[in-house]
């Protein structure tokens, strides 16, 4: 047992002075760099061990949540109800729907509309703009 302390202190070592000078470097990225070093000192230590423990010692990096709210659905405007809700969808080619999404280029936002087969998932149209009037999505 102090065998495997001294293990993951020797590791814990190595790792704290990687992520000095990287300290968002994930967990695979600092096995590339400290497995030959282990490898040298005669320590076994695989992804998933490496994982195990930083897990342990809560040295696991949390990514960042990235997230853009492009929809708001509190507003005063009138919302049409979901008029396909609890419809028995049976074969191909009886209900289409259809959704937006933003895309973020150099000129601006645009718009991607996609018109899909609700029972085959398969995409039976598209359109990109650069506005969202209704000509463009229909």
């Amino acid at each position: 047992m102090k065998r495997e302390e001294a293990i993951k202190q020797r590791i814990r070592q190595k790792v704290c002075d990687i992520r000095k000078k990287l300290p968002r470097l994930g967990t695979r990225k600092v096995l590339k760099l400290i497995g030959p070093e282990l490898q040298t000192e005669g320590i076994k230590c695989g992804r998933d061990k490496l994982f195990e423990y930083l897990r342990e010692m809560n040295m696991l990096i949390k990514p960042k949540k990235r997230y853009v709210q492009t929809t708001y659905s509190k507003h005063w405007m009138r919302k049409h109800p979901n008029i396909i809700k609890g419809m028995l969808i049976d074969g191909p080619e009886k209900v289409w729907v259809s959704d937006i999404t933003y895309l973020r280029s150099d000129e601006g936002n645009c718009y991607f509309t996609l018109i899909t087969d609700a029972y085959s998932r398969k995409i039976v149209g598209y359109n990109i703009s650069d506005n969202l009037m209704a000509e463009n999505t229909i």
